[in-house]
């Protein structure tokens, strides 16, 4: 970090929108530093460490440019030895999540990236240049700052939940949806709005059968998306119901649910399924930025020109999931995050910067 002179350009998260950035930027001889977060238990239980959500999924079978075959031999050649030693052995017939992460920051860095690997705590954005303050050193300032910080999927904190993640508990049906081990068997999706019945609407085409659990008596999702679900012959909802525990075993993963009535005391049931999907909202990473950004009334940035990157304050861009409430898949991320690294150029550029 250089302290005599502000940064040029500041990238706050690590997920594929940040690591876009950063490749954009850096090839355009901006210079880039990445504050990509903190290895921490605190940040491994929210769901925020380096490399984003991305980093916590399986197979990624949906990212264009991996299509299945066997990517051992060029992780190997791509990635230097004491980061790889750091991965499982490469087994699966396409990229993983934490390998296309992976490849992503090593792209960023080829081109000249810097990177810590701390937690951004608070910024300043009142006035030129920026100030971000890291959990651990000094505060850096910078003339241009692109947040990426994603959005982190809400969990119901079960101890059997965090067990079996990533091996048939996920928060992302159209990210792992379509896995041989969700195939033609039955499915759980927790939640009873308009994101729940899209994902067991979505998760039909895979499964036998989605069964709908909801605390309520009725869903919360649109009439017509609620309307979508009661007519679907492939999902069956459950009413005031809650997943009580995920149950499975180390070999097989997610075999079944104990399910319990939220209007009966002690009535359960138990359902053999193959994978419980969690669809109960998502929490924007913001709170750092203390109101010095718009903010949507679920807490997104707001993207203040169309199709741009754009923020409430001039020089500040916003990139992936902690700006779309919508898409929420890695390659939009990416796309976005091409878009605010251009969007910082060519401000920089208006300014005399660069």
């Amino acid at each position: 970090m250089r302290a005599s002179a502000p940064e040029t350009l500041v990238i706050i998260g690590s997920g594929p929108a940040g690591w876009s950035a950063a490749t954009y930027a850096a090839r355009a001889q901006l210079e880039p530093l990445v504050f990509e977060g903190a290895i921490s238990e605190k940040n491994r239980m929210a769901g925020t460490l380096p490399l984003g959500q991305l980093a916590l999924t399986s197979e990624v079978e949906n990212y264009a440019g991996f299509p299945a075959g066997n990517l051992g031999a060029f992780l190997e050649s791509a990635l230097p030895a004491a980061r790889r030693q750091l991965m499982a052995p490469h087994e699966g017939h396409g990229v993983t999540g934490p390998e296309l992460m992976e490849l992503m920051r090593q792209q960023a860095v080829n081109f000249g990236t810097r990177v810590v690997t701390d937690d951004i705590l608070k910024v300043d954005f009142s006035k030129r240049p920026f100030m971000v303050q890291p959990a651990d050193g000094e505060a850096v300032f910078a003339q241009c700052v692109i947040v990426a910080t994603g959005a982190s999927a809400n969990w119901l904190g079960l101890p059997s939940e965090e067990r079996f993640k990533n091996r048939g508990v996920s928060a992302c049906a159209v990210c792992d949806g379509a896995l041989p081990r969700f195939r033609n068997k039955h499915l759980v999706v927790v939640g009873g709005g308009d994101s729940a019945v899209e994902e067991a609407t979505y998760l039909t085409k895979f499964a036998s059968t989605v069964h709908l659990v909801h605390r309520r008596d009725a869903l919360r999702a649109s009439k017509i998306m609620a309307q979508r679900a009661h007519d679907d012959p492939k999902i069956a909802i459950h009413f005031n119901t809650a997943l009580a525990e995920v149950l499975g075993d180390d070999k097989a993963g997610v075999t079944g649910v104990r399910l319990e009535s939220t209007t009966e005391k002690g009535k359960e049931t138990k359902l053999d399924v193959a994978g419980v999907f969690l669809a109960i909202g998502h929490t924007p990473n913001t709170a750092f930025l203390d109101g010095q950004l718009e903010l949507s009334p679920t807490k997104y940035i707001v993207w203040k020109k169309h199709f741009r990157t754009d923020t409430s304050v001039e020089g500040v861009f916003a990139a992936g999931d902690v700006a779309d409430d919508y898409y929420r898949q890695a390659i939009s991320a990416a796309g976005t995050g091409c878009m605010s690294a251009l969007d910082a150029e060519r401000w920089l550029a208006a300014q005399g910067v660069h």
